[in-house]
């Protein structure tokens, strides 16, 4: 189904074109597709209200809120929306209404987990309810089969919380049925063992969705009505693409839209595609939600790694799909819309697929947010810049992510700033992630930044070391210390072969920087458990070496957010690296290495190695503190400077001290 509207003078002809969905025209093609928050506890607040206004007012075509809970049993997790609040009507109208102001859509979803049980409110499990007991995988969650009655109960359910729904305001309701949750628990024979009405062939395991879309009809019939589905789950257990095609194909009569994604929570490599990390290809659901388009003659809404409104443009123009979810791309930059429809396209701020900050602090059950832009979860307190009382003349020594931050704020508020980093570029230990494989988009977080860097009026000095006599001569009001950190290396048996013994023993960041070359059986001691020793271990099992990660944690890449671990422990898996856990490094001699079981004490020992990659994390770069005299500075020490830790931390304090001065 083609749109005629598209503007051809417009940048983005077919990404800015309007397009019908049931009885609502959305000003253009992006989506912020429904994505849990963790900024409300039940109903919208405040804080969820700023969040989605603030997309809105960036321009997005349609907002489909974060899942809103329809039955007592559909517990998730413990601050899920539900609407058996009082107050919950007004509370959600007031989120409608802030979005329609700005001109966006809304609509709202609509779930049940089934048995993809996470939390209860008590910290506890409740049961889980699902089509039959068939176990969970990733949860190790064993269900229990619903009765009919329930069954009933439930479909009833969704239409009745559709009718809350469009009390207050709501242009439509998205049923979600992707990832493995309880409609697609109905749809697939693995989960789906019922001899009843309700399973044992595919019009009746369609019964489900087909009854719950005649509910919400019922209920509230002047709404949109959406399904969300897998277009491929991605696993052995999980629906197929043709499976997923025919239900779509049948239930399409019945529905204003479909929104097409890929993954399924119910086992650890599919759940990857939940929230695809860098590393995954753009737009790579394009396929199987144009098998579907194909099929049917209602708008398809397509997510996946769509970053950029150049990807979106060509999806759409293509015919892949009708619309575009881009919800990481507006977490990074809710502006996007406005920047694209403008043509200042080389002011948006590009999402780089970290899932750091996002999906990452949502598993933490933290409000959601990004490494680039930590504005964004936070419009409460960070919606606008105080403009500077006392304009200040500010020295930002060291220009990584936290310098770079801090001194793009700092301008924009009206401070005259320069920037001095001792390297010839900008960029930090960022430059260094970039050399990872898979790692490739995180040097756009450098780019981002520079950007902000030059609209904001700073001055930038690279190749500008700051020291004592520099500070003398520049004579800042304010001085702030981004200067980063060194490689941590701690006194072990063997630390003379360092650098002296043909690439024996070298740092993480001599291989990144290509000043080592290991030989061909190499052991990475790994001490953080974050993307440095996955990603060498990858680096060098491309290059043709037998490589073993030894890693001083439970599980590789334990620091990561989960679905960014589970990918690329994957593709370790499948270049044959070798994985030790609870490894703590002790020493090494000319071929020999060795570690220490964490959890027994007992040696483990590696022969016959070739090269030792040690990466065992960072210490503050102290030196400028020990060559300045602070008399009438204000001072402030940011990012990796103070305490190593990781972007997220950096940026944010960037923000922070920025807007202290």
């Amino acid at each position: 189904m083609r749109d005629t509207s598209a503007d051809l003078s417009k940048p983005f002809p077919s990404l800015f074109s309007d397009i019908a969905i049931g009885n609502c025209r959305l000003r253009n093609r992006i989506v912020s597709t429904g994505h849990h928050t963790y900024l409300a506890d039940r109903q919208p607040g405040d804080a969820l209200i700023a969040y989605h206004e603030a997309r809105a007012r960036g321009g997005v075509g349609l907002i489909i809120t974060e899942i809103v809970a329809v039955h007592e049993t559909a517990g998730f997790s413990s601050d899920l929306l539900t609407v058996n609040q009082p107050g919950c009507v007004d509370a959600y109208r007031r989120l409608v209404d802030r979005c329609h102001k700005h001109g966006a859509k809304i609509f709202a979803q609509l779930f049940h987990p089934g048995r993809e049980i996470l939390s209860s409110a008590s910290g506890m499990l409740p049961v889980a309810w699902a089509p039959s007991a068939v176990p969970n995988e990733r949860f190790h969650i064993m269900p229990k089969a619903m009765p009919v009655a329930l069954v009933q109960e439930i479909i009833e359910s969704f239409g009745a919380t559709a009718g809350v729904l469009a009390d207050a305001g709501f242009d439509g309701v998205e049923i979600v049925a992707s990832h493995g949750y309880l409609p697609s628990q109905f749809l697939n024979p693995h989960t789906n063992l019922r001899t009843d009405d309700y399973g044992g062939s595919d019009i009746n395991r369609r019964r489900f969705l087909a009854e719950t879309i005649a509910s919400i009809k019922q209920h509230a019939g002047k709404l949109a009505v959406g399904l969300r589905i897998s277009g491929d789950e991605f696993d052995d257990t999980g629906l197929d693409d043709s499976t997923v095609q025919a239900c779509c194909v049948a239930l399409a009569p019945q529905l204003d839209y479909l929104n097409i994604t890929a993954g399924t929570s119910a086992s650890l490599g599919a759940s990857v595609h939940i929230t695809p990390p860098m590393g995954v290809a753009h737009a790579y659901v394009a396929g199987c939600a144009k098998r579907i388009k194909q099929q049917v003659d209602i708008p398809v809404i397509v997510t996946g790694r769509i970053t950029q409104p150049q990807i979106a443009e060509q999806v759409i123009a293509r015919g892949d799909a009708d619309l575009c979810g881009m919800t990481r791309a507006l977490i990074c930059d809710p502006q996007m819309p406005n920047k694209a429809d403008s043509g200042t396209t080389e002011a948006i701020r590009a999402c780089i697929g970290c899932n750091q900050a996002c999906i990452g602090r949502a598993h933490k059950g933290h409000g959601i947010s990004c490494i680039q832009y930590p504005e964004s979860g936070r419009e409460m307190r960070f919606g606008s810049l105080p403009a500077v009382s006392q304009r200040k003349k500010v020295l930002v020594a060291g220009g990584g992510p936290a310098g770079m931050k801090a001194a793009a704020i700092a301008a924009q508020r009206g401070h005259d700033v320069t920037l001095c980093e001792a390297a010839g570029r900008l960029g930090g230990q960022a430059l260094l992630a970039q050399q990872l494989p898979g790692r490739e988009e995180f040097g756009g977080i450098v780019d981002n930044l520079s950007y902000e860097l030059t609209q904001a009026g700073v001055t930038v000095k690279t190749g500008c070391k700051v020291d004592g006599r520099y500070i003398e001569t520049v004579k800042p009001d304010v001085l702030i210390n981004a200067t980063g950190a060194f490689e941590y290396l701690p006194a072990f048996e063997g630390r003379e072969l360092i650098d002296t013994h043909n690439n024996h023993i070298v740092t993480a960041w001599a291989v990144l920087n290509n000043t080592a070359q290991p030989g061909s059986r190499v052991v990475i001691a790994d001490w953080r458990a974050d993307w440095t020793g996955v990603g060498l271990a990858e680096k060098l099992a491309c290059n043709g070496c037998e490589v073993t990660l030894c890693t001083n944690a439970a599980l590789v890449g334990e620091t990561l957010q989960l679905y960014t671990r589970n990918h690329y422990v994957g593709r370790l898996h499948k270049l044959g690296v070798t994985v030790q856990t609870h490894a703590r490094f002790y020493g090494a001699d000319e071929n020999t290495v060795w570690f220490q079981d964490t959890l027994t004490q007992a040696p483990i020992v590696f022969e016959a190695v070739d090269t030792l990659v040690l990466s065992l994390g960072h210490l503050p770069n102290g030196v400028l503190e020990t060559q300045i005299d602070l008399t009438g500075i204000e001072y402030y020490a940011i990012g990796d400077c103070e305490s190593p830790r990781t972007a997220e931390e950096a940026v944010y304090e960037g923000l922070l001290t920025g807007i202290k001065i």
